[in-house]
């Protein structure tokens, strides 16, 4: 991967004309196609399979007039509802509504009967109007209309009177972008020219963070043309967008100033940044794509598309960054070098610069005491974590919306005069088409459910036209997001079997309310499982990257703790109202279904960030070193500028959508704005110092079987900085077929050695045989050779690419093959391949003249280099073919060695 991207990032960096206009047309394009198909956003949340949304569903078809979207409009009188020169002004507009094209049904509130409503009081009724068809296919015309309708009664009503609308029609908003939001991108400039020392330098981050959002939100919108999409989704991938966008190519841009000041020449150091930083790049964009897509084991389609949607978002920022970066360092050629390097050269015996003092002290202050600041930070994050344990979900309602929305003052005046179960009202409907009576059979179920504990009041009982469906309008004392209604509804729906045996009606309770409640018991028992795949990956993907068994519980522990902490200072804000006002939280209450989910998702990924970016430079220190404490010190300072820097970031963004937020995502925006401030600063780079700090040495320590076994990524470039320090070895301008010295592996099992010393180099097209006295040393080394076993030490370089960096290529291009096992055969069938090395292990295996000579053969043709495995020399000679040079042999045999042990060297 990192040979890749270092070819990737030279190439961007020479072609960057080319690539920044290449963008920038993907810009244009993806612009004018969004703008061409977009189709509008659908706030309509569902989850199909649920209870109420299958009862809606039935609705739509056997009772039409019930199923549709809903609005309502309030009067309230300052003396009586009732009144002669209100009523006629109330049924005026009644007959308005009522001579709409989409109108089903209108219910005047003086028709009692029909379900009218008039206040105890009398002060205030409402008149509820029934449209066809779901929310989305009602036009802003008529949404217009039935306003223009209220504004009118309102108008003509007598002085005191008001007239408001409102209803589930209106109950959502579409969210949109305000000045508060740009504040996030001022502080992330002022915090790039900080950390980057230039404003050249901190432009980049944010041009390629624009670009990137700009095609995505796009992609978004053409998305419309083919499927719903929520108005969230756009805003949701537009925060993360910006955030990842700008992080990326932090990191890549500081990863060329450090090679700048190093000395390297600046396309050199833009493709050994895009390489090195870039694969943490890849691999933390990864973390975060895999645990939003991962959103769809809830198995709800709004939450899937969202997670889809910020994936993509978040892909395009790593594509971009990885492309467009190197391009726009190319236009910046030298100008990027930091004068600190410059001066530094100047005068190398400067004290060392405030920040890398500020970060010395800190990690010093983390480790001084590990294990209490292990039990502190631990102790602090429980304690936050606490009211977690109460937080309550919920759909948002028309009490979550602005004070001044008519939908929120139509709600709040709903909830003074009438129960607040008006806001949220509940249909209880099933097939009646088996009953004699249906009028008697829907006043029994009326009569029935009257009594039930919770219920203010039923207004309505009636049968559809057919009388094959009936449905019960049951209003709850609580209001829609109460505990007391989800109780009702759980009330109703198990007295299911007492009415099919009493009435023979098998029931379902449905309505907006109920959709919202099933949405929310679904959200919540999706939590374990996705929480599980998301710890689950997370232990998987560490423990592949930092070669630990430790460092990935550890990882994963702190992550828990920072989505804990997360959660519960949510629930202390959004739920208990803790500083609400301070934030313009309109309603304190249950919090939006989907938050906890989507936060789990999402700080996943950024946690594994700056873990990734964090730990890599301390494992990196480890493994040069060995010293574990003095790695913990130099990791974390040579890294925690660019962290401290991606997280404030990261912050700003996040926090700049929670003050005019849509109410949907302003939860999930202050959710990750606290998560990832806890989980940078708290977690990583207190915790995870203290804890590495503690284990010392046992921090690394991984089984050798499960080392082997593991992929490995090489997310700091380590292998690119072997290609390069190898690049003219074993000399300038050799081309070798195989180069080797000092190879040695060791049993992962016992720890005894293979082989030890192995070194020779054979020229391309030559003939090599490696001999020795232990058949599976020989086979361990020619295994080694054709880049299916990894060495453990020593250098090694085939058809000039360095292993094991470039073991996949060295697979495509040498065969290997068990000449003992398969014979001619299977040279045969290697050759096809037509490999430029062909390995021939186990030749002494052969005893067949005619076999040997047949192998001689298929080995004569071609230019191919060829490498032979033998115990004996003599056995060897007869199948190798003439060479002009004559064969080379490294042999393996060493009298002086112990046992199994097998050394060697070309002779």
């Amino acid at each position: 991967m990192s040979s890749f991207l270092y070819s990737l990032g030279r190439r961007a960096y020479a072609a960057r004309k080319t690539v920044l206009v290449l963008w920038l047309l993907a810009l244009v394009v993806t612009g004018g196609a969004g703008g061409l198909l977009f189709k509008g956003m659908d706030n309509n949340v569902t989850i199909p399979g649920t209870e109420a949304q299958n009862a809606l569903d039935r609705l739509s078809v056997t009772f039409p007039q019930t199923s549709g979207a809903s609005a309502q409009l309030i009067v309230v009188a300052p003396d009586d509802v009732r009144a002669p020169e209100v009523r006629a002004e109330v049924d005026r507009a009644v007959d308005e509504l009522a001579d709409m094209d989409e109108a089903a049904s209108v219910i005047s509130p003086y028709d009692e009967d029909l379900g009218g409503s008039i206040s105890e009081d009398g002060r205030a009724g409402l008149i509820m109007v029934q449209l066809e068809g779901q929310m989305m296919e009602i036009s802003e015309p008529t949404k217009d209309h039935i306003a223009g309708i209220a504004q009118d009664l309102q108008d003509r009503l007598p002085e005191g009177s008001e007239a408001s609308h409102g209803g589930p029609l209106f109950a959502q908003s579409f969210p949109g972008l305000s000045i508060v939001e740009a504040l996030g991108l001022v502080i992330a400039i002022v915090v790039l020219m900080i950390t980057l020392g230039s404003f050249l330098a901190a432009g980049m981050p944010l041009v390629n963070a624009l670009i990137g959002v700009g095609i995505s939100t796009m992609l978004i919108l053409i998305s419309t043309a083919f499927g719903a999409v929520t108005a969230t989704t756009p805003l949701l991938a537009l925060m993360l967008g910006l955030a990842v966008g700008i992080d990326y190519a932090l990191f890549i841009v500081s990863r060329h100033q450090q090679e700048l000041a190093d000395g390297v020449g600046p396309q050199e150091a833009a493709a050994r940044a895009t390489a090195t930083a870039g694969s943490a790049v890849i691999f933390a964009g990864l973390t975060v794509v895999i645990a939003l897509v991962g959103l769809g084991v809830a198995g709800i389609p709004f939450l899937t598309t969202m997670g889809v949607a910020g994936a993509v978002a978040v892909a395009v920022a790593v594509l971009i960054s990885l492309t467009l970066i190197p391009a726009l360092l190319g236009f910046a050629g030298d100008r990027l070098t930091p004068r600190s390097a410059r001066a530094s050269r100047r005068a190398a015996s400067a004290k060392r610069p405030v920040g890398e003092r500020f970060f010395s002290g800190w990690v010093r202050g983390a480790t001084r005491f590990p294990l209490v600041t292990v039990i502190a930070v631990v102790g602090v994050l429980g304690l936050a974590s606490v009211p977690a344990a109460g937080l309550r979900l919920a759909l948002p309602d028309a009490g979550a919306l602005a004070a001044q929305d008519p939908a929120r003052v139509t709600y709040d005046l709903t909830a003074e005069h009438f129960p607040k179960g008006f806001n949220g009202p509940l249909i209880v409907t099933g097939s009646i088409v088996t009953s004699e009576d249906p009028l008697g059979l829907m006043n029994d179920l009326k009569g029935e459910i009257e009594r039930l504990p919770g219920v203010a009041d039923v207004p309505l009982a009636v049968p559809n036209p057919t009388a094959d469906t009936g449905i019960v309008q049951v209003i709850p004392e609580g209001a829609p997001d109460s505990e007391q209604t989800k109780d009702l509804v759980e009330e109703i729906r198990s007295l299911r079997g007492h009415f099919i045996d009493t009435y023979g009606i098998d029931i379902s309770v449905t309505g907006f309310t109920a959709v919202g409640i099933d949405v929310s018991d679904k959200l919540g028992q999706a939590l374990l499982p996705f929480g599980i795949v998301v710890v689950g990956l997370s232990l998987v993907l560490l423990t592949m990257v930092f070669r630990s068994i430790a460092v990935p519980i550890k990882a994963t522990l702190g992550y828990l703790l920072s989505i804990g902490a997360s959660m519960g200072i949510v629930t202390l804000v959004f739920q208990d109202g803790w500083f609400a006002e301070a934030i313009n939280v309109a309603r304190t209450g249950p919090v939006i279904s989907f938050m906890p989910i989507v936060l789990m998702g999402i700080l996943f990924g950024l946690a594994m960030d700056y873990e990734v970016f964090l730990v890599s430079r301390i494992r990196e220190e480890y493994v040069h070193t060995k010293d574990a404490q003095a790695a913990i010190r130099t990791g974390f300072v040579s890294s925690g500028k660019v962290v401290t820097a991606a997280a404030i970031i990261m912050f700003a963004v996040f926090a700049a959508f929670v003050p005019d937020g849509d109410a949907n995502l302003k939860p999930i925006a202050m959710g990750l704005a606290i998560g990832v401030f806890i989980d940078a600063f708290v977690v990583r780079m207190t915790l995870v110092p203290a804890a590495l700090a503690l284990l010392g040495d046992k921090a690394w320590w991984m089984p050798r079987k499960l080392d082997r076994v593991l992929p490995s990524f090489d997310v700091e470039g380590e292998n690119l900085r072997e290609e390069i320090a190898l690049a003219d070895w074993p000399r300038p301008g050799a081309d070798h077929a195989v180069a080797c010295e000092g190879l040695g592996l060791d049993d992962p099992g016992t720890g005894a050695p293979v082989y030890r010393e192995v070194g020779f180099a054979v020229a391309r097209g030559g003939v090599h045989v490696v001999r020795g006295g232990d058949e599976s040393a020989i086979t361990a080394v020619l295994l080694t050779l054709s880049g299916r076993l990894r060495a453990d030490q020593g250098k090694l370089k085939v058809l000039g690419h360095v292993l094991p960096a470039r073991a996949s290529t060295v697979r495509s291009r040498v065969a290997y093959v068990d000449a003992g096992a398969g014979g001619a055969d299977a040279v045969r069938r290697a050759l096809r391949e037509e490999p430029e090395i062909l390995v021939v292990d186990r030749t002494d295996r052969v005893s067949d003249p005619a076999r040997r000579l047949e192998i001689r053969d298929l080995l004569s043709g071609g230019h191919r280099t060829v490498i032979a495995g033998t115990t004996g020399l003599s056995d060897v000679r007869d199948i190798l073919p003439a060479s002009g040079g004559g064969a080379t042999v490294a042999d393996l045999r060493d009298s002086a060695a112990e046992p199994g042990l097998v050394s060697g060297a070309t002779r």
